[in-house]
């Protein structure tokens, strides 16, 4: 069984900033499977739903982006035998590109730096969707909190298809073609 996390911010206030790009990712992987990710368990919602022949659970932690390790550690204390893919934004990717890593450090991502010490390792896969501006930025926090301009909306549709696309290939082919054809 796979575990997919997008990791965000709950309430509607988030949504549709950059720093949700995780819950938008969960958000269309669920429709397109036709499952509802409503469950609450452990802090996060929950739905289980079928890719490529894996069972997965989406997960949108439901303890603001900093605590995301709390409802992750939380889910994996009650399964066995779980993988697990973290989908994050990354202000060091260019907008609209993604990465696929099988393991490695935060990046100075403060979900990542939370389930990375939950969970006392760096051994999990990660999707960094890319929203690094064009521009220097003088407020970070202000940055990754805004909403999606109506240009850049259509990039957003792109880069989330392709993000689907490259769940679906780990899960399909492994995390080593995945990067192959994706980053």
């Amino acid at each position: 069984m796979w575990l997919i996390v997008g990791l965000g911010n709950p309430t509607e206030k988030y949504a549709g900033t950059r720093h949700n790009l995780g819950f938008m990712l969960i958000d269309k992987l669920a429709k397109e499977a036709n499952a509802a990710v409503k469950r609450e368990e452990c802090r996060a919602l929950v739905g289980r739903a079928e890719f490529e022949n894996e069972i997965v659970e989406l997960v949108k932690p439901q303890t603001y982006m900093n605590l995301s390790g709390e409802a992750v550690s939380g889910l994996l204390q009650k399964r066995k035998d779980v993988k697990i893919i973290v989908i994050t934004d990354d202000l060091a990717i260019p907008f609209g590109k993604i990465r696929i890593r099988p393991k490695g450090s935060d990046g100075g991502h403060n979900g990542l730096k939370s389930i990375i010490a939950c969970l006392r390792t760096q051994e999990f896969i990660r999707l960094r969707i890319g929203i690094q501006p064009e521009h220097p930025l003088n407020d970070t926090k202000k940055f990754v909190l805004e909403k999606f301009s109506k240009p850049d909306l259509e990039t957003v549709e792109k880069v989330l298809e392709t993000s689907a696309d490259a769940i679906r290939s780990i899960l399909r082919d492994g995390v080593e073609k995945a990067m192959a054809k994706f980053n």
